[in-house]
């Protein structure tokens, strides 16, 4: 249960994170480049985070290697999502990606355990 609130924590500050950073690259890219390039700088953070605190292990090159794993379908949820609610939806680009992201959180969490503490799955 540790794991899932301290998971969850990490999330919030990676969102926080995430969406300042695209704010700020909104400024002068298009919303796309935006959602890519803060959500890398973001899952770099949440790696270190993650080992940190929420599954108390030390990072190492393999596990950081690995760790964009826990994020692939994450990104592939929301920026489908970002591109539904601006694209198609036309319901603004500021405030999609929030919307976009609450689907991938329990997926996003499985893989991360699976990613960190292999032995725990198993």
């Amino acid at each position: 249960m540790r794991q899932i609130l301290t998971f969850a924590a990490v999330g919030v500050v990676n969102t926080a994170t995430y969406y300042c950073l695209y704010l700020l690259f909104l400024t002068g890219l298009p919303y796309l480049a935006a959602h890519i390039l803060a959500f890398t700088l973001a899952m770099v953070g949440s790696f270190f985070l993650n080992a940190r605190f929420t599954y108390r292990t030390p990072p190492t090159w393999r596990k950081f290697l690995l760790f964009p794993l826990t994020n692939v379908t994450n990104f592939v949820i929301t920026t489908a999502g970002v591109y539904l609610i601006v694209d198609v939806l036309h319901a603004g680009s500021r405030f999609a990606p929030l919307a976009a992201s609450a689907a991938a959180i329990p997926v996003t969490f499985v893989v991360s355990r699976w990613v960190m503490l292999p032995r725990s799955i198993a």
